[in-house]
């Protein structure tokens, strides 16, 4: 992780110099045969000079239609697999040098952004975490978080008894006490740091909990699939300084939960800041108590990964230790040469040049996804 938030500190001061690319994200929606379904994609494009790096992230889910009646979006593919996936180029020589599955990646980056965004503006000596959500995103946000700020206590509340448990015991770590709360206004009380890191719809934190000097981070926005907050106005209001990702994304994506408020009048667009220039020291905010401040995060520069970063995997899942990946994240490399001895070159030299990352069923081994992926790939090439 604390290589995770360098990269993510210079992606995004290269992103305010203009040196680097990360286009608003393409979000879309579309009918499927099923009714109770929707077709949802998610495509990021971007570049990163300083790591040399290009990057396609191309997101695909069904979603459930009845999961918004109780606001809350639920993905829900017909196999228990996250089909997303992240593509990394050389900039140098455009040939693709990794294939990756995006879903545990994706909780690194963004958990590193607010990361690096603590260490620049969160009090120094924060020690205590209010947390909203148990899913992977809470998970690599606590991680982040503690990575950078002297953490001892965590109060994490969901609406969901089971998923609230299960977070408590997968993420107890030495010298810090993570607890569940019962009421969501628990999680604000005496803390220095409130994140929220949910798949709600509508705001689940209010401006009247929050206490002087603290520093919000949300993470959910608005889109053209579908409206989403997971912040009041008042919390808005009451953030004496808002850090965005960019403004392209702003607007190209609609975030009425930002743009209602400037265009009521209720936000000036002199409190709002990008985080390449809070990073690089431009804005002019500083770690402190002074205010409450808001990272209102849009998911900004694209996946940045240092090639060598991959480059690792090969070596390390040799040696049968995955130090960086839970135990249901297999990477098997040898998948493409051992399905290639049962048929040469399966899917036309791309043995020799990705790495595939693939997330297995919880009880799946090796030989079950080698046999599965074999099947897969002879339902599209053969």
């Amino acid at each position: 992780m604390d290589e995770c938030i360098d990269a993510m500190r210079i992606c995004f001061r290269d992103f305010a110099e203009g040196k680097a690319v990360s286009l608003p994200r393409v979000r879309y929606v579309v009918d499927t045969p099923n009714p109770g379904k929707s077709y949802y994609s998610n495509v990021h494009v971007g570049a990163v000079p300083s790591f040399g790096m290009a990057c396609v992230r191309a997101g695909t889910h069904l979603i459930e239609e009845a999961g918004y009646e109780d606001n809350r979006r639920r993905m829900s593919n017909l196999e228990p697999f996250n089909w997303t996936v992240v593509i990394l180029y050389d900039i140098a020589t455009s040939e693709p040098v990794a294939f990756m599955h995006e879903s545990y990646v994706s909780g690194i980056r963004v958990g590193a952004t607010a990361g690096a965004a603590v260490a620049e503006i969160a009090r120094e000596d924060a020690s205590i975490l209010g947390l909203f959500g148990t899913g992977r995103q809470a998970a690599a946000h606590l991680e982040a978080i503690c990575a950078v700020r002297p953490i001892v206590r965590v109060n994490v509340y969901s609406p969901n008894r089971k998923h609230l448990d299960d977070f408590v015991a997968r993420t107890a770590r030495d010298g810090v006490e993570v607890v569940a709360v019962k009421q969501p206004q628990d999680v604000v009380r005496s803390a220095h740091i409130v994140c929220c890191a949910t798949n709600t719809t509508t705001p689940i934190l209010f401006g009247d909990w929050l206490e002087y000097g603290q520093m919000i981070i949300s993470i959910v926005n608005s889109d053209a699939t579908g409206t989403r907050r997971e912040v009041d106005n008042a919390t808005l209001i009451r953030s004496s300084d808002i850090i965005i990702t960019d403004w392209d994304s702003l607007y190209a994506n609609k975030q009425i939960e930002l743009l209602e408020p400037i265009e009521q009048g209720l936000v000036g667009k002199d409190r709002i800041h990008l985080l390449g220039d809070v990073l690089g020291g431009g804005s002019g905010i500083k770690s402190g108590q002074d205010g409450n401040r808001l990272l209102q995060k849009q998911y900004g520069p694209c996946h940045a990964v240092r090639r060598r970063r991959c480059d690792h995997l090969p070596e390390t899942a040799r040696r049968g230790n995955q130090p960086r990946h839970p135990p249901r994240m297999v990477r098997e490399r040898t998948i493409w040469h051992r399905l290639s001895a049962a048929r040469p070159d399966p899917l036309g030299g791309i043995a020799n040049t990705l790495e595939l990352l693939v997330w297995t069923r919880p009880d799946g081994d090796s030989d079950d996804l080698i046999r599965w992926a074999w099947h897969r790939v002879q339902q599209r090439c053969f």
